[in-house]
């Protein structure tokens, strides 16, 4: 009878040994500090607003997406390190002369390396998730896609660096490697080049834009375009590994040719179909009159007091709206078939129902507002939504960007009159960007202006104004002056 074989001997054994003695563990460990410095410690815009990383499922897996920008480069260093393993060590010879075949020892390396980075990504998204579960976030699993293509991308990117490193076993394989991976992931971000480069090219770089907003998700055409490419980037890299003769090299690269091949016509040409909206996220909830988006649930109680008050105070004009809801913008791909404007150009708001109070959280910073300033918010323009974005951070043309400015402060006044119009006292709006101050300087003439008119002139000026507003026609200023648009 043949000894019986030690317990713990096989592929689990040599598996623990790779993930003890290989650089998975290390690089499974860098990427984990890496990512949570950048995302922890670095002010960015994953930081603020609805769109922060630790608000929602959805951003918490786009913005750690969006960190592939160094993550990969340094999974793609990670590997390639590996891939020179053997020949810095003076052991290819040795192992080449074994009788174990080398894709089973290829596979049980790059096995540890999958397991390491997989670890790694999924901590960073748990950490976030948690963070999530404290700010009382949306529960869903629409993120689990955004979260699967990124640890394919880790491994395609691993096994990558490994197969290249094994074809050209240099020192100077790794530094070059990441180098170039580096640059090549940052000269086809979109947030880094804008639209020098084509859509679909884009597309094939692991790291997502930044989150444009918590109501949009990644879209079917893109994850899957994304995922074959990826499959075949791996299959090559694992190929490249297993590979001793120049043609199994040469026939190596046919995965990552047939991929891109598939995936580069499945992949959107216009970067308005990269995101759609959250079809679960943006479906409403509703107490009474009052609804708000899946999203905000939590919020509906603080709203439904101010929202019934505000539809009852608005009962005074004719024609009064019968419900608030909160409003959702649509992203450029879903039916209005543009692409996005820039966040300097005037930016017309959505048109509303006339029977509904639009509500938007984020524009109208109702963070930690009280009913008071809750129902203020949706008084103000008679009930209406702002016609004019007060977003001007990116400088157009000087004379442009100051008339712009000039509107904004005029609608915003106007818009505070026309509240203290049914709340009896004029308050400056819950806000603290620049129009506030120029505002009240506008509102205040124009609030005396309109309480020295008789009640019924009083009236017709905020109802006509409440016109003016939801068909975004005319000065809401000259409105409340002249009662209609010049």
């Amino acid at each position: 009878m043949s000894p019986k074989a030690p317990a713990g001997t096989g592929t689990g054994r040599i598996l623990r040994i790779e993930l003890r003695r290989s650089a998975a563990p290390l690089a499974g460990v860098l990427l984990l500090i890496v990512t949570l410095a950048l995302l922890q410690l670095v002010n960015g815009p994953w930081w603020t607003g609805a769109e922060s990383w630790t608000r929602q499922w959805t951003s918490t897996a786009w913005w750690e997406r969006f960190t592939m920008v160094l993550m990969w480069p340094l999974a793609v260093t990670a590997g390639a390190v590996q891939g020179i393993r053997d020949r810095r060590s003076g052991t290819s010879e040795l192992l080449a002369a074994t009788p174990r075949p080398g894709w089973h020892r290829a596979t049980t390396t790059a096995g540890a390396f999958a397991l390491s980075l997989t670890a790694a990504y999924v901590l960073v998204f748990l950490y976030g998730g948690v963070r999530v579960l404290a700010n009382n976030g949306y529960v869903h699993l629409g993120w689990l896609p955004v979260l699967a293509v990124g640890v394919l991308a880790l491994v395609a990117g691993a096994l990558l660096g490994m197969g290249v490193a094994r074809t050209v076993p240099s020192a100077l394989t790794p530094p070059v490697l990441a180098l170039g991976s580096l640059t090549a992931v940052l000269v086809v971000h979109e947030t880094v080049t804008g639209d020098l480069v084509p859509n679909r090219i884009v597309l094939l770089s692991p790291a997502l834009s930044q989150v444009y907003s918590a109501f949009l998700t990644v879209t079917w055409r893109v994850h899957a375009g994304q995922a074959l490419w990826l499959l075949g980037l791996a299959a090559t890299g694992f190929l490249l590994l297993v590979a001793r003769k120049p043609r199994a090299r040469l026939l190596a690269l046919l995965p990552v040719v047939a991929g891109a091949a598939v995936a580069v016509p499945l992949l959107p040409a216009d970067n308005a179909r990269n995101y759609a909206l959250d079809k679960a996220a943006t479906a409403l909830v509703c107490e009474g009159r009052v609804c708000v988006t899946k999203l905000h649930e939590p919020r509906l109680a603080a709203l439904k007091g101010p929202g019934e008050e505000a539809l009852r105070l608005l009962g005074r004009l004719p024609d009064p709206p019968s419900a608030v809801r909160e409003s959702v913008d649509p992203w450029p791909g879903e039916g209005n078939g543009g692409t996005k404007a820039p966040r300097s150009a005037p930016v017309v708001a959505t048109p509303v129902p006339a029977d509904v109070v639009p509500v938007d959280f984020a524009a109208q910073a109702l963070d930690g507002a009280t009913k008071d300033e809750y129902t203020r918010a949706l008084l103000a323009g008679a009930g209406t939504a702002p016609c004019l974005d007060a977003d001007t951070s990116d400088p157009t043309e000087e004379q442009r960007q100051a008339s712009y400015k000039t509107e904004v402060v005029r609608e915003l006044a106007a818009r505070t009159v026309a509240a203290a119009w049914f709340t009896g006292d004029l308050k400056p709006p819950r806000r603290a960007d620049w129009p506030r101050a120029d505002a009240e300087a506008l509102a205040g003439p124009a609030w005396d202006a309109l309480r020295a008119l008789p009640p019924g002139a009083q009236r017709e000026r905020i109802t006509a104004l409440r016109t003016a507003a939801l068909s975004c026609d005319g000065d809401l200023l000259d409105v409340l002056k002249n009662g209609g648009p010049r």
